[in-house]
């Protein structure tokens, strides 16, 4: 995420997609046993291999597999792509269902747990009931072989693979427009509400797949990544060379950027520059709010037309903070007309005007995920899994969304690199020539990102989603995060449910297109020896009228 975006971010747990395993001391009395726990390892001859210990299991013992060696990366190809197929309708760009596996290998905090509270604990976007199912269904399976009991206690290199139904939401149906093609870089107009890449419950609609399945253009670099409800200019790389290079263009503030969008109110007609330090409330849902302590940043606005009730303004954001536009418009009390985060009445009755909130980062976030909450929409936030209701719950587990928050807070503030989301930071970025690389190096860029609108990412071609319900926030640690992308078993023919699919179960009402769209638009990317821009959209037009 990527408003993204991100999503994320997660991160219902965390957003990888090897991200779920398990492990354990030894099996005790009263824990359940499967037939590999059984059968003693033969004696090996000869090298041993690094990781596999020697050693025969005593009596009781299961046997763990020494962890395999994986590719530093993941790039998509035509397997991926081949997973489900998309359909357009009222409007909207949807994806079949399709059975999907998501892997791990076990994190140090599980090890001595078993798989019950591992998922009761971290995977709370689906309840013990399912998962007790799914493991009698055999889609839980540990170092491949299928688990059917739960209270099995885990240990380190044990590896955990999870098989679900995945649901995809639906995106706005307009065509992704190649800008230019030279062979060294490769523009887009992105639509709004599409993530760049993989992430969270997006795969199939996202610019990445989108670019490989339907126009056949792949190991792309990405230069810097648009919020998933952010439309307009978005490039890639074609070589890494050419990634080097523009990366440097960014961290040197050589790349000039232009947004354009629409606020509510009359905007002074005169320049305004905004230089109002910004500070990270949630990497979670990707908050951010003007603070003393935050980053020091600079923004510079101009109106363009005012139709009576709105403006359409031009932005140049001279640094890359996290969501840096939005948040200095929110300040100057002129939010962005249609942003679900700083336009929403959460924030008070100055909506965040000049910083007056006058509730604390945690009752603010209490408040924002409630607002949506109450009006079904908590997709516009990208909100991650383990803070939804799950079935049959009211209200959603925001304790996760805040619990945390201020242990990280510090760290995540300090760590944060200019331009780079909350939810990016520490976690693995993975290019589409396969090297898997850390955000936590990258440097300046763009607007916002994962929930942000602009910035640079050294990767994208990697999914990033947790072994249950994947969101685009990944909160934890970049030593956790130990595989990579892999693949769905099975296309799910239209009009085909699940049985134990609580999405299956479920009649969601489409969003509509305006629902899906924010009023903010990269219009222009320049650097020394380039420019690169696209039309206004219909919504920046001086004449434009919103329809009722």
């Amino acid at each position: 995420m990527e408003e993204d975006g991100g999503g994320g971010g997660d991160n219902a747990v965390t957003t990888s997609e090897d991200n779920t395993g398990a492990a354990a001391a030894t099996a005790t009395e009263g824990t359940a046993k499967r037939k590999s726990d059984e059968v003693e390892e033969p004696e090996r001859r000869g090298k041993r291999r690094r990781g596999g210990g020697g050693k025969r299991p005593r009596p009781g013992e299961r046997y763990v597999p020494p962890p395999q060696k994986r590719n530093p990366g993941v790039s998509f190809g035509r397997e991926h792509f081949d997973e489900t197929t998309h359909y357009f309708e009222g409007g909207l760009r949807k994806v079949h269902p399709y059975y999907y596996d998501f892997k791990t290998y076990c994190k140090g905090r599980w090890i001595g747990k078993t798989l019950l509270e591992v998922f009761k604990d971290e995977f709370r976007s689906e309840s013990i009931e399912y998962y007790q199912r799914a493991a009698k269904e055999g889609r839980i399976r540990l170092n491949e072989t299928p688990v059917e009991d739960l209270s099995i206690v885990l240990r380190n290199n044990d590896h955990m693979r999870n098989t679900v139904h995945r649901h995809e939401p639906p995106v706005v149906g307009r065509p992704l427009e190649v800008v230019a093609d030279d062979g060294e870089v490769l523009v887009v107009n992105k639509p709004a509400s599409i993530p760049v890449h993989p992430c969270g419950r997006f795969r199939h609609n996202t610019v990445i797949f989108i670019l490989g399945k339907e126009l056949g253009i792949s190991e792309l670099h990405t230069v810097h990544r648009l919020d998933r409800l952010t439309s307009g200019v978005l490039l890639f790389a074609r070589t890494l060379e050419v990634s080097k290079k523009l990366d440097q263009l960014v961290r040197d503030r050589l790349l000039e950027k232009e947004y354009v969008c629409r606020v509510d109110g009359e905007f002074p007609e005169k320049e305004l520059v905004c230089e109002e330090p910004i500070l990270v409330v949630s990497f979670k849902v990707g908050v951010c709010r003007v603070h003393p302590k935050g980053k020091e940043c600079r923004t510079v606005f101009q109106r363009l037309s005012f139709n009576g009730s709105t403006s359409v303004v031009r932005c140049l954001p001279l640094t890359g903070r996290t969501h840096q536009i939005r948040v200095h418009l929110q300040y100057l009390g002129f939010p962005i007309v249609n942003d679900p985060i700083y336009g929403a009445s959460a924030w008070g009755p100055l909506r965040g005007k000049g910083g007056q909130v006058g509730k604390s980062d945690e009752e603010l976030l209490k408040d924002l995920v409630e607002e949506h909450r109450s009006k079904q929409s908590l997709h516009l936030l990208d909100i991650p899994d383990d803070i939804k209701p799950a079935q049959g719950e009211g209200k959603a587990r925001v304790e996760t969304l805040v619990s945390t928050e201020q242990e990280n807070k510090d760290s995540l503030n300090a760590n944060e690199t200019e331009g780079i989301s909350p939810a990016e930071i520490g976690s693995p970025s993975v290019h589409h020539d396969g090297k898997t690389r850390s955000n936590s190096s990258a440097k300046e860029v763009g607007e916002d990102i994962s929930n942000t609108e602009d910035h640079p990412v050294e990767n994208l071609s990697g999914d990033n989603d947790s072994l249950s319900n994947s969101q685009c926030h990944d909160t934890d640690k970049k030593t956790e995060q130990q595989t990579g992308a892999d693949d769905s078993l099975k296309f799910i023919p239209t009009g085909n449910k699940d049985i134990l699919c609580s999405e299956c179960k479920i009649i969601r009402q489409d969003p509509t297109e305006k629902e899906l769209i924010m009023y903010l638009h990269a219009l222009r990317y320049k650097g020394p020896d380039f420019e690169y821009s696209t039309p206004m959209p219909d919504w920046a037009k001086e004449d434009w009228v919103e329809d009722e």
